[in-house]
């Protein structure tokens, strides 16, 4: 028999300790007495089961101050759905809480036995939902990339989640083997035209629902770090007013997709219809509000899944 290595015991102790303190409802003394480790260990062992993501925490009671300003922005700017999650001000993180709802709201979706087309962004944002996702079976369902799998380097796109997506809820699906933005307009068309493309161009624009992250436009901005974004597009993008994109489509603090030679390279599905798929975007963050604002103004999206600061700041405006 093969031996479990030091690793493997520790995650094994870790997920232990976490199911008696989560769901079983023991102290961390009880813990530590039921496991023969001190109450500090079993503190620790609690601690890594969260941060390995053995144990999952969803908050299930709504927050009646978040119900507010979901109500609020769904009157303001005409979104079919809102979820706004409690903020955490001293947390840097851009997925923490967003990625927990977008999860659950996820599964709803999936829960439906009618056959559905769901399509998918990509994005650090969508990776963190992607991994809160509980394993479920719906082979009724089709899962449809809507941006490209493949990084310029040729290398497959760490942020693309159809793939772990597909395999956490066995469902068939259709990924886009192209990068973000291809290198000219005649490429792009050449590409949309291959036959292992085209049905999943077609199936994207046919989706029931659809997630979407919402990225701001900066010298930190995801386009520019994966390098899908030269520095000097980057700059030029900033100069002609970019504020924020979906899937790659880069548009300004109006809302308009710019008329800049850059979105006639995005190879990206463009974003369904929102009269016949609910387009849900995802975000939080402070560096987010301005590409937040105007993904709403631009009717890119009629869901929203934000903090409560990013309500706020909406409401403002």
């Amino acid at each position: 028999m093969a031996r479990r290595s030091e690793g493997q015991t520790r995650l094994d102790d870790a997920a232990r300790a976490g199911w008696l303190y989560y769901v079983s409802g023991r102290t961390q003394d009880e813990i530590a007495a039921l496991m023969g480790i001190s109450r500090q260990s079993a503190q620790r062992l609690v601690s890594l089961s969260i941060a390995e993501r053995l144990i999952k925490v969803r908050l299930d009671h709504p927050i009646a101050a978040c119900l507010e300003l979901a109500e609020a922005l769904k009157e303001r700017y005409g979104l079919r759905q809102v979820e706004i999650v409690p903020s955490d001000p001293e947390s840097e993180s851009a997925t923490v809480g967003v990625a927990e709802a977008g999860a659950a709201e996820l599964e709803r979706w999936l829960k439906q036995s009618d056959p559905l087309v769901i399509a998918m962004g990509t994005g650090r944002t969508l990776r963190a939902m992607i991994d809160q996702l509980s394993p479920i079976e719906c082979p009724q369902h089709k899962i449809v990339s809507l941006t490209g799998n493949i990084s310029p380097d040729g290398s497959a796109a760490y942020f693309n989640v159809i793939f772990s997506m597909a395999d956490a809820i066995k469902a068939p699906h259709f990924p886009m083997p192209l990068p973000v933005i291809v290198s000219s307009p005649e490429e792009k068309a050449l590409l949309h035209a291959q036959p292992l493309v085209a049905p999943t161009i077609a199936l994207g624009q046919k989706s029931d629902v659809t997630f979407v992250g919402i990225g701001d436009m900066a010298i930190t901005a995801p386009l520019l770090v994966d390098g899908f974004l030269k520095p000097d597009e980057m700059e030029d993008l900033l100069r002609a007013g970019a504020v924020g994109e979906i899937c790659g489509w880069i548009f300004g603090a109006d809302g308009n997709l710019l008329d800049h030679p850059v979105n006639d390279r995005v190879a990206s599905l463009h974003i369904p219809s929102r009269e016949h798929s609910t387009v849900i975007g995802m975000a939080r963050g402070k560096r987010k509000h301005a590409a937040i604002l105007a993904a709403v103004r631009g009717g890119h999206i009629n869901g929203l899944i934000t903090d409560e600061e990013a309500a706020r700041r909406l409401l403002k405006r």
